[in-house]
């Protein structure tokens, strides 16, 4: 079995680093992810590998579509190095696009079936992508951009209806069946694409650790999005040593609802069930009863969730009656509310599966950089490195390493890191160094090894000298019985240089019945004087990403 290990690492770590030691081990060998594709499409072709509402895909029909739709893309012109854009929602045709996008020797650039006309102007043209797979419902929107991006001569459309079943065996969210018609004009339909195309039979060689499969948009440490460039080593990488942290069963069933837009959902969506041959059950966005109708109906072993959801769940009127009992592996987000022992408990009281922080880890490094070994959680520890990962904290003044217990930035190092940035080559060296990626994000290792993360070096607050992270505001004010979410930001304040504003999103059986200063009192009395909040605001929901991350910079506007 092949190994791949990080050169130039040292096995003994540093004083404020953590590496495993551990080389990483391939399931299948060094080889594109579209190859294991078709390797189970050769050795098991009648398996199932996506569910969508009770449309069962085979991985022979899986890699038909793949094929068809890659030998359409070359026919008009797509090949290595081109970016192709995929805006929709979670379904199998996406996964069809991705992957045919990359046998091509392309770059998938995913875009947030959320987004709007001006955020989907920006991406695609930043990205001068010459193709695009789009859902019928959201081509109105590319429509009125087409002539902002003037790269943009392939346009596929599909609709969501195509791969729905007549019987449906899970609730269908309603804008899954609208019926969008197909478009017609200068776009192509995916449906006569795969009917009237043949397979593509050679597939180009990838340069596995070199060649970007990959560029996902990020804000990166500052600034507007920008295309982080990701190789197919990259993501193979990453599946592998996040295979080898948390096993999970070979040929078992998943639950994909995290948006297959965004990084992690994409490696638990996208890429995971192809790496070890599992099952996926796609679901376009989250229900709680929707969520417990697949698990009792396809008795799914694992799911990536966040960790608001799993909290929906366990307030599901009637849930306690349900059988959740497949659930086997249950890594989660600290997306919203935080991944705390209490929550665990509650969860595995209901399903008997031991829930835990799925992991550090940013676009730039193709996240899951750090595991948690479900025999030794820490709570409130983004875990352990993954196999292959070294991980070291520095000051964020000189640069040079901590100690244990002492926080600094976080840099990274192992063959998943990025290639730079699409066009950024300013940003792209103050981030991508000696190539270990700069995060910008704060934390430290305890004696053991385990990762903290404290907050944003841009969004770290100074309160009379002292450095205050919004993470640990906000984790200390969750205690306070009556807040169902916070988000703190810094405010200018002349006596002690910057001040905490939080946010507050009351509990609904509190509001109205709690005061801004009762909140500060509160406050007052269970942290450091430095660091509680001097102001309060109520606020009916954060603004936050599709993925549930807080944008605390949208409130620094506001």
């Amino acid at each position: 079995m092949n190994t791949q290990t990080v050169a130039g690492l040292n096995p003994v770590p540093v004083p404020g680093s953590a590496w495993s030691g551990d080389p990483v081990r391939y399931l299948d060998g060094e080889k594109p992810l579209h190859e294991y594709l078709f390797d189970h499409a050769d050795k098991v072709p009648d398996q199932r590998a996506y569910v969508f509402y009770g449309t069962e895909l085979t991985w022979a029909q899986m890699a038909d579509g793949v094929r068809r739709l890659a030998a359409f893309l070359q026919q008009r012109g797509v090949g290595k190095g081109d970016r192709v854009a995929l805006y929709m929602q979670n379904c199998p045709q996406y996964i069809m696009a991705h992957y045919a996008v990359q046998c091509l020797g392309a770059m998938v650039t995913p875009v947030n079936p959320q987004y709007k006309a001006a955020e989907v102007t920006y991406q695609l043209s930043n990205a001068e992508v010459c193709a695009m797979v789009v859902a019928r419902e959201l081509y109105p929107i590319v429509a009125g951009v087409r002539d902002q991006v003037p790269d943009l001569k392939t346009v596929v459309t599909t609709a969501y209806q195509d791969y729905l079943p007549e019987q449906p065996t899970l609730p269908v969210p309603k804008e899954l069946v609208t019926d969008a018609p197909d478009p017609g004009g200068d776009t192509f339909d995916l449906s006569g694409v795969l009917a009237d195309t043949a397979p593509l039979t050679e597939i180009p060689a990838a340069d596995l650790w070199n060649g970007v499969g990959l560029m996902t948009f990020t804000s990166g440490t500052t600034g507007r999005p920008k295309g982080a460039m990701l190789s197919y080593g990259s993501s193979l990488f990453k599946m592998a040593a996040s295979y080898q942290a948390n096993p999970s069963k070979r040929d078992g069933i998943g639950l994909a609802v995290a948006p297959l837009c965004h990084i992690a959902g994409m490696n638990f969506g996208v890429y995971m069930p192809v790496y070890a041959r599992r099952t996926a059950v796609i679901l376009a966005r989250f229900d709680p009863e929707t969520v417990i109708q697949a698990f009792e109906k396809y008795r799914c072993d694992m799911w990536y969730s966040i960790a608001p959801m799993n909290r929906a769940i366990l307030d599901h009127p009637g849930v306690e009656q349900r059988d959740l009992s497949s659930l086997e592996l249950n890594p989660a987000t600290s997306f919203g509310i935080p991944v705390t022992e209490k929550l665990a408990e509650q969860w595995k009281a209901l399903t008997g599966c031991q829930l835990h922080e799925a992991a550090y880890g940013l676009s730039e490094t193709h996240t899951s950089d750090t595991f948690m070994p479900k025999e030794r959680i820490k709570w409130g520890s983004c875990g352990l490195p993954v196999a292959g990962n070294d991980i070291r904290i520095v000051d964020v003044e000189t640069g040079k390493p901590c100690a244990a217990n002492q926080s600094g930035e976080i840099v990274v190092r192992n063959p998943a890191v990025f290639k730079g940035y699409w066009k950024r080559d300013e940003a792209t060296a103050e981030t991508l160094r000696d190539g270990a990626v700069h995060t910008g994000d704060v934390g430290y290792f305890d004696e053991e090894g385990y990762l903290f993360f404290t907050g944003r070096i841009k969004e770290m607050i100074k309160c009379s000298g002292y450095s205050v992270f919004p993470e640990d505001v906000e984790a200390l004010m969750l205690d306070h019985p009556a807040i169902a979410q916070s988000a703190a930001i810094g405010v200018p304040d002349d006596q002690r240089g910057e001040t905490v504003k939080l946010f507050v999103v009351l509990k609904p059986d509190h509001q109205g019945k709690v005061t801004e200063q009762a909140l500060i009192d509160w406050a007052k009395d269970h942290m450091a004087a430095y660091k509680y909040p001097r102001q309060i605001a109520f606020i009916d929901s954060l603004p936050a990403t599709g993925a549930g991350k807080v944008l605390r910079r949208l409130l620094k506007d506001a």
